[in-house]
């Protein structure tokens, strides 16, 4: 498998925030996420939640997921049922899972899945990045909980964690389905892509970077093999903004790593992933009940910023967290206060 040998590229792409949808790939999973289920079918129990890994059809590609069955479960009942949308590139067992799991303990049944070309789901290339193409993933998670008998289907949400908010957010406006939604350190990959993580990127650096991908395009088709590009800086680099180094902390440690979480995109995904346009429709479309969470200290703040003002929903909050980063809402006290603040948040809209 060919990477990416140039440092000044990856460097421009870093400085562009591509690394909005990072995840990086470790050979074992950490000792701090919670043991799924690998194989369909295949149970667990979690807190006394009950975590079954299942697959579901997007358009002829398999996808994995793992459903979360909240404690005291009854098939014979009709659940509220919400679907978590990870990271670009990220997997379910990580930072999606856990808040499916936190929300099953609330007595929600919960999906979270690996999107199409990336982690356990199928998909031909590898490493695609495209997140109008995780829309449809999107689709087809909702698509798979409405066949679920113990679920209300008037009672459907959507949580996304910080590429999956734009994700979330772009599909939940033509989703109807979608009763409420919310978001976590929430980005709009494209926009993140464009003016890079604090939103100050020059138009100059984006237009040389989408050149370098042309011109890479063009080799693939004359026969050159795909070159792949990281996502997120290597411990210690202390070039990047403080949140991405935050971001490697987390996965490329015992706090979050997994085997099936890479640091590979299709170099060829970058344009795709510049042009999405994640909340835009929202001063129309977003009438749902929005919470959206963000640390006071995230340098993506600007982006729930940017959504609250926008979205034309009448019941919208955005809750900052005093003195929190970017990743701090990831797992261990950041995520418990997320979690504090979703659970009566979704309670009362579904």
């Amino acid at each position: 498998m060919t990477k990416n040998s140039s440092g000044a590229l990856r460097r421009l792409l870093l400085s562009s925030s591509l690394a909005a949808s990072a995840m990086l790939m470790s050979s074992a999973a950490s000792a701090a996420l919670p043991v799924t289920p690998t194989s369909v079918g295949a149970t667990t129990q979690i807190n006394g939640v009950t975590v079954e890994n299942v697959a579901f059809n997007n358009n002829g590609i398999t996808m994995s997921g793992n459903v979360y069955r909240p404690r005291r479960f009854d098939a014979q009942r009709k659940y509220p049922a919400i679907v978590v949308v990870h990271p670009g590139g990220g997997v379910k067992e990580q930072t999606a899972g856990l808040y499916a799991l936190k929300m099953a303990e609330q007595g929600f049944v919960t999906l979270a899945f690996d999107a199409a070309h990336q982690g356990a789901s199928g998909g031909l290339p590898r490493f695609i990045d495209d997140p109008m193409k995780r829309v449809v993933d999107f689709y087809s998670a909702v698509d798979y909980l409405s066949t679920l008998s113990f679920v209300d289907t008037a009672r459907l949400g959507a949580l996304g964690v910080r590429a999956g908010s734009g994700v979330t957010v772009k599909a939940s406006m033509t989703d109807r389905r979608i009763k409420a939604l919310a978001i976590v350190s929430g980005i709009d990959s494209g926009a993140a892509a464009r003016k890079g993580w604090d939103g100050t990127t020059p138009v100059a650096t984006m237009l040389d970077t989408l050149a370098k991908v042309g011109a890479q395009r063009s080799a693939e088709a004359a026969g050159a093999a795909p070159v792949y590009v990281n996502y997120v800086p290597a411990l210690g680099d202390t070039s990047a903004p403080r949140d991405l180094q935050e971001a490697a902390d987390y996965y490329l440690t015992e706090r979050g790593r997994y085997p099936t979480s890479t640091n590979q995109m299709l170099m060829t995904s970058v344009s795709t992933g510049m042009s999405f346009t994640g909340f835009e429709g929202a001063d129309t479309f977003i009438t749902q009940p929005l919470l959206m969470i963000a640390g006071s200290e995230a340098g993506s703040l600007w982006h729930s910023k940017e959504l609250h003002a926008k979205a034309a929903s009448r019941d919208k909050e955005l809750v900052i967290i005093p003195g929190a980063t970017h990743m701090d809402l990831y797992d261990g006290p950041g995520a418990d206060t997320a979690a504090s603040k979703l659970a009566p948040f979704f309670k009362s809209r579904l």
